[in-house]
């Protein structure tokens, strides 16, 4: 069931009750994607920080997506609308910064620019009817579920259009992240016959002028010098167990949260997605995106009514109850935060002589391939399946929907 308060779905699973509080104060501290609240002196910031985060979920009455398919993405869409919120969070610290917070007298600027990125409209560009379309080149037809492997692979298509942000997404391959391969990403180096970044490319058809650069009016960092680094976005696909998570990761997917580097977690259950910002206790604190609310559009006057985007309570799941296909998440604002964070994810992921959750390497083993920064791990013979193939008429949604 879901229990509706105010304009968010708020349900926590635990030994089969449910529950409306957010954050409890007996369990210890809540982490946020890399920030500590002790709840005893900051609920009220901890809270404020939850309201921030850009929630997508489900929405209805939007234009057909490729002109005749569906007009609502309610019961096969949540695994798009999580990585919508990822995707955003990484675009927050990019234009505004982790310690941004939400006020809605007063947006700022860069705020709006960025939200109206997602509207459900076929010339936004991280819209819902882009992200369907561009998943046909990944094997889903519009209207098929995602897994968190195949929603990392097409928003890293996407942002290579978005020349406002001019941010690179990595993608591991094979539970390995290899430094070398987002140096090379990272590093951009011009073209001396044309003025461009060599890892320039031309958007897909589905994509319009406009969508393409965003909102950009001209200051876009379209050329840039050599030796650039770009921000990074780093997707980490992962399955810590078979048909539930392994009770040897927990600890150490937990603090996956305390980096400051962190985005959160995209995962949930098979066919039922959340987007996991933070911890309590035994607990992950997520955005749930299994409301349908009507999709928003701009008056006439261009003014955007936002509060649709933010929601006041977050919701909690014992982390025991996790699917284990799953992908992390984290933003490197420059080399020396990527650098920070490859010294400390290693204190993360390994523990004692268990097996890490993932590999973190210098260079690329020797049997894979060369690196190419625009292909798809998923092109290669190690693809990642990540994704259970589901009975197509069972629609886990279903029992949570909040109509």
């Amino acid at each position: 069931m879901d229990v509706a308060i105010g304009n968010v779905a708020c349900v926590t699973y635990e030994s089969g009750m449910v529950s409306i509080e957010d954050f409890p104060t007996d369990k210890g501290p809540v982490w946020i994607m890399g920030r500590k609240y002790d709840m005893k002196r900051q609920r009220m910031e901890a809270k404020r920080d939850v309201r921030s985060r850009l929630w997508m979920t489900y929405r209805k009455g939007f234009p057909n997506i490729g002109g005749t398919g569906p007009t609502t993405d309610q019961g096969w869409g949540c695994m798009l609308r999580c990585g919508q919120m990822m995707l955003a969070q990484a675009l927050i610290c990019r234009h505004l910064g982790r310690d941004w917070r939400w006020n809605p007298a007063q947006p700022e600027e860069n705020y709006i620019r960025t939200l109206k990125m997602f509207l459900d409209r076929k010339d936004s560009p991280y819209s819902i009817q882009q992200i369907a379309q561009m998943g046909v080149g990944e094997g889903k037809s519009v209207g098929m579920w995602f897994g968190p492997n195949t929603v990392a692979q097409v928003l890293r298509k996407l942002v290579a259009f978005d020349s406002w942000s001019n941010m690179a997404v990595h993608v591991a391959l094979d539970n390995t992240v290899v430094q070398e391969d987002i140096r090379k990403l990272c590093r951009v180096s011009t073209d001396a016959q044309n003025g461009r970044s060599s890892s320039t490319q031309h958007p897909p058809m589905h994509l319009t002028n406009k969508s393409a650069h965003g909102t950009c009016s001209g200051a876009c960092a379209d050329a840039v010098s050599p030796d650039t680094w770009r921000p990074v976005l780093i997707f980490i696909p992962l399955r810590l167990g078979l048909n539930e998570i392994n009770a040897v990761y927990i600890r150490r997917l937990k603090r996956c949260f305390t980096l400051r580097q962190s985005l959160g977690v995209i995962g949930g259950k098979p066919n039922h997605a959340h987007y996991f910002i933070g911890f309590v206790g035994d607990e992950l604190i997520y955005l749930d995106p299994h409301t349908t609310q009507p999709a928003l559009t701009t008056d006439k006057w261009g003014f955007l009514q936002d509060e649709s985007y933010h929601c006041d309570h977050a919701c909690r799941m014992n982390t025991h109850n996790l699917d284990p296909s799953i992908a992390l998440g984290y933003y490197c604002q420059d080399e020396a935060d990527f650098e920070a964070w490859c010294r400390d994810i290693q204190q993360v992921i390994k523990e004692q002589d268990l097996s890490p959750m993932f590999e973190l390497t210098e260079e690329r083993p020797s049997h894979w391939p060369p690196f190419d920064p625009g292909q798809s791990s998923m092109d290669t013979s190690f693809e990642i399946r990540d994704e259970v193939e589901e009975d197509p008429t069972y629609d886990s949604d279903e029992e949570f929907e909040l109509l």
